[in-house]
């Protein structure tokens, strides 16, 4: 059978605006078991006529039969395929992956099969090739001789029924050079066909055919008999023994299979493939720590900022929700005066009195479940030798239930005290730790303008928010403040607790008729009081700041975009530095998707690593700013999945052009690469 049928194969490539022929009607049949050598001058077109015969190149016209395949109807993919199970290659430069030991080098083509048991039979290999104390080495680690075996093992890796050999010789020493051709004429003893490039016409003699070629044309096809310091079949009689010729004959496993290899199927994706392609992106990341960390970099920023931006814009809208859930729930605010009247505009309380009158008018409507009138104003608190300024507010006991003000310590007071203008009061945490410090400060006497007042409680933490101190807030009777502290017996504000939020709407328009009517106000006039609704002020003041989160999280995420073009920049530049070691997976079998995966595989470990780092930066910083800033900075788990997906997807989308570009290159182009 024909393993190789060439007909009037020409292959011509574009130089400037002329073409330049490098093959010419070239014919050629190789059968089954043959050892061919190809001789020609340099640039005579021997190399690119094997490069042709092995599947690394196409011709420009001509047909091309490899085991009575049209190799032409075949996809790159197929051919990948064919050439990986049929072909195995030796190069003249070696092609060892420089980062990769001799034993990873050998199972590289068997995992683009999909073979199994693939560490033994590259022991095997090695062993046969006399390398079985040099496994663990790298290329580096091995000399002229050792790397070309460990070549010709990689060859056989797949049990091709076809080697090409560049050149096999060219880069070793003349023992070396026999022991290479001696591992050569015994794998063809035993069935493999080989095609051998070389000049050399001592080479040459190794093989059994000899085609010369001369400025791209087949000049002379010459059938010999090995040299006389070959053995019968071609094998060098220094590799034997004597006796029938088969001590050294390669182990059964090792040769190809019978009437196999022909396949060019595509294998399946499989695990083995994914566990190489991460451990080629891990190498190729080590061996450019320097540059993978710059890259790393750019994409933790980005999912740092981009948490602890959304992290941010969640604290403050959960500060500014307790705030006024502070306030009370369904509660609607009235403060005396207008927000604007006749243009200007002035702090409520300026035009009008609110009276404890209005109060018990406003008590009667309906949908209104309780209701408090407030006196306000700021004061000398002083205790000992400490004294602090605070507001201090003068409110009935109802203040407790409508505003959430449970106190912390001691107890809030009672109607009966309210109406005996007792002289109690209940201190924020603010002014507390003024007068106090760490002292308990539940029954201390303190001077509130001159006068004694005792302390029976402390009220709750409300915290900061902006320039305001929530907790720089003192509570005394409504009575007792009107009477003792300011006299004056007019309110600031009242607080309108609705029994639900559904009619907080009725009860406010119900409220504005009832105190126009109050306070006699004509149809043109405006109103002269100020009704403001906590629950609408409640969802205007959260969605304002979820768009500012948001707003804050789009502007993080270009910084990772920003990083995810770093990545490609790198990856490009991967590409760039790998293009031989792609032109050798190629030639070994990789197909476009293997080279796709791998490089994309790349990209995505450099993001997800850099993604990883950058969520725990951001836990990080959010601590911090709690702790030393005092903002709030909750981290929210969908915070993390989406900054992570965000930066896995950067690496997907930002990798997938050098990855593709890659996938794209031609075999011999990438490995004339230089």
């Amino acid at each position: 059978m024909s393993l190789i049928d060439m007909r009037q194969i020409t292959r011509s490539y574009q130089v400037g605006d002329g073409e330049l022929t490098v093959l010419k009607d070239i014919t050629l049949t190789v059968e089954e078991g043959e050892f061919v050598a190809i001789m020609g001058a340099s640039g005579s077109g021997k190399s690119t006529l094997m490069q042709i015969m092995g599947l690394l190149d196409r011709p420009s016209s001509g047909s091309y039969r490899l085991l009575e395949q049209d190799v032409s109807r075949l996809s790159d993919n197929e051919t990948a395929a064919l050439r990986s199970r049929t072909i195995g290659f030796i190069f003249q430069m070696f092609n060892l992956l420089a980062r990769t030991s001799a034993i990873d080098n050998v199972i590289l083509p068997m995992i683009y099969t999909g073979q199994s048991d693939r560490e033994t039979h590259a022991r095997g290999l090695l062993k046969l090739v006399g390398l079985e104390d040099r496994m663990d080495h790298r290329p580096n680690e091995l000399s002229g001789g050792q790397q070309q075996r460990v070549a010709i093992a990689r060859a056989l890796a797949n049990r091709p029924r076809l080697i090409f050999a560049d050149e096999p010789t060219g880069n070793l020493a003349s023992e070396q050079a026999n022991e290479v051709l001696a591992r050569l004429a015994d794998l063809n003893r035993h069935g493999t066909t080989v095609v051998m490039v070389t000049h050399e016409p001592e080479i040459a003699a190794f093989a059994k055919r000899v085609i010369h070629i001369k400025d791209g044309q087949m000049v002379g096809d010459e059938r010999r008999t090995p040299s006389p310091s070959m053995g019968e079949g071609g094998s060098p009689r220094a590799t034997r023994d004597g006796g029938d010729g088969r001590e050294n004959a390669p182990p059964t496993s090792v040769l190809p299979h019978e009437g196999g290899g022909s396949s060019f199927t595509e294998p399946g994706f499989t695990f083995a493939e994914l566990f190489e392609h991460v451990r080629s992106a891990l190498r190729a990341m080590a061996a450019n720590k320097a540059r993978s960390a710059l890259s790393i970099l750019g994409i933790l920023i980005g999912v740092a900022s981009v948490i602890t931006m959304l992290a941010i814009g969640r604290g403050a809208q959960k500060a500014i929700e307790a705030r006024l859930q502070s306030l009370g729930s369904n509660v609607v605010m009235m403060f005396a005066g207008a927000p604007s009247m006749r243009g200007v505009r002035g702090a409520a309380g300026n035009y009008t009195r609110l009276t404890l009158d209005d109060v018990r008018a406003v008590r009667r409507l309906s949908n209104v479940a309780d209701i408090y009138g407030e006196v306000e104003g700021n004061v000398r608190l002083v205790y000992g030798g400490q004294n602090s300024l605070t507001e201090i507010q003068g409110v009935p006991p109802s203040y407790e239930s409508i505003r959430n003000a449970a106190p912390y310590a001691g107890r809030f007071f009672s109607e009966k005290e309210n109406i005996s203008l007792a002289r109690v009061i209940l201190l924020g945490q603010t002014p507390v730790r003024e007068l106090f410090g760490s002292a308990d400060p539940l029954g201390k006497i303190i001077e509130v303008n001159h006068n004694a007042f005792r302390v029976i409680g402390v009220l709750p933490m409300k915290g900061a928010s902006g320039m305001s101190d929530q907790d720089d807030l003192a509570v005394i009777p409504i009575y007792t403040g009107m009477k003792r502290v300011f006299g004056n017996p007019y309110l600031h504000e009242m607080a309108i607790q609705c029994a639900s939020a559904e009619a907080i709407p009725d009860m406010m328009a119900d409220i504005q008729r009832l105190m126009r009517k109050r306070h006699r106000l004509s149809i043109f006039k405006e109103d002269d009081f100020t009704l403001r609704n906590n629950a609408e002020l409640q969802s205007t003041l959260s969605d304002t700041i979820r768009t500012f989160g948001l707003l804050l999280g789009i502007v993080a995420a270009i910084s990772l975009l920003v990083g995810g073009v770093g990545v490609m920049n790198i990856m490009l530049v991967s590409v760039n530095e790998r293009t031989r070691e792609i032109g050798l997976r190629k030639a070994i079998g990789a197909t476009r998707r293997a080279i796709l995966i791998q490089f994309l595989l790349e990209s995505v470990l450099l993001s997800v690593i850099g993604g990883l780092i950058g969520v725990g930066l951001s836990l990080v910083l959010a601590a911090v700013l709690t702790f030393f800033a005092g903002w709030t900075a909750i981290v929210l788990p969908h915070y993390i999945l989406l900054a992570f997906g965000f930066s896995a997807g950067v690496g997907v989308i930002f990798g997938f052009w050098p990855a593709y570009k890659a996938s794209l290159l031609s075999p011999i182009e990438a490995l004339r690469y230089e």
